[in-house]
């Protein structure tokens, strides 16, 4: 479902909203954003891409991976909650990108996409937060229409906070709700010009354990589940160490 694009700052659909609007061009200058290429040739071969195939971006931000793969030759459509996200993908699409303003945790696709992605909590890992209350895992919302969006056969790869990292590196700006596993971090945000604004981010963290039983009830076969860090993906085995679980799953 295309949610409405005039959708007003004081009503967002999404807590990110707002939060994206302020950030602007500046998101692309956060250091968990300069290892784009390193993932993109991670993911071409994980996923086993063939020339052409046609991919989703689920919460592609201002598209950096989209882009990435479509100058690649692969057909990719991007999809973001952030209006402003996606006017920024759109102004620097090459041929082969498109992208659109979706809410993730409502997508329509049906068996249309060769694989699909969701990296960097770009929308997995972000459904948890505020307008969640009486959800009972809106995240798995997500993952849901990301499985549903495959063609038999596809695969998709989709990143998730460690919960195990998260509580181990507990800081004091962090507040983690240990019964719905989602942490609320307080931090300051800056838009192009520096201009910064205090904020809270929320994030849903998972186990290893939790993402197969995720992915079995969508009917996705997990054929890995790797410890990742942004810019550095390896077939490393899930531990302590990595800020990040990479799951690969097949339809």
């Amino acid at each position: 479902m295309t949610t409405d694009p005039a959708t007003s700052p004081e009503h967002p659909d999404h807590w990110f909203e707002p939060l994206a609007d302020h950030m602007g061009d500046a998101y692309l200058k956060y250091s968990f954003t300069r290892g784009t290429r390193q993932e993109v040739d991670f993911l071409v071969d994980a996923l086993q891409l063939n020339p052409g195939a046609r991919v989703l971006d689920v919460g592609c931000g201002p598209g950096r991976h989209a882009v990435e793969l479509a100058q690649r030759g692969f057909l990719v459509h991007g999809i973001d909650i952030s209006q402003t996200f996606v006017d920024l993908a759109t102004s620097n699409a090459p041929v082969g990108a498109t992208f659109a303003r979706v809410d993730a945790r409502a997508m329509t696709f049906d068996a249309e996409f060769d694989a699909a992605i969701s990296l960097c909590q770009g929308a997995f890992g972000l459904a948890g937060g505020p307008g969640a209350v009486g959800v009972l895992d809106p995240d798995a919302e997500v993952l849901s229409g990301i499985a549903r969006a495959l063609k038999p056969g596809g695969r998709m790869a989709v990143s998730a906070f460690s919960s195990y990292f998260q509580v181990r590196f507990l800081e004091d700006h962090d507040t983690f709700d240990v019964a719905r596993g989602v942490n609320c971090e307080t931090t300051v945000i800056r838009d192009e010009p520096g201009n910064e604004v205090e904020t809270q981010l929320w994030t849903t963290c998972f186990t290893p354990r939790e993402l197969r039983l995720l992915a079995a009830t969508n009917d996705l076969q997990v054929e890995h589940i790797w410890s990742v860090t942004p810019g550095a993906y390896r077939r490393d085995e899930p531990s302590l160490e990595s800020p990040e679980f990479l799951l690969v799953a097949r339809k």
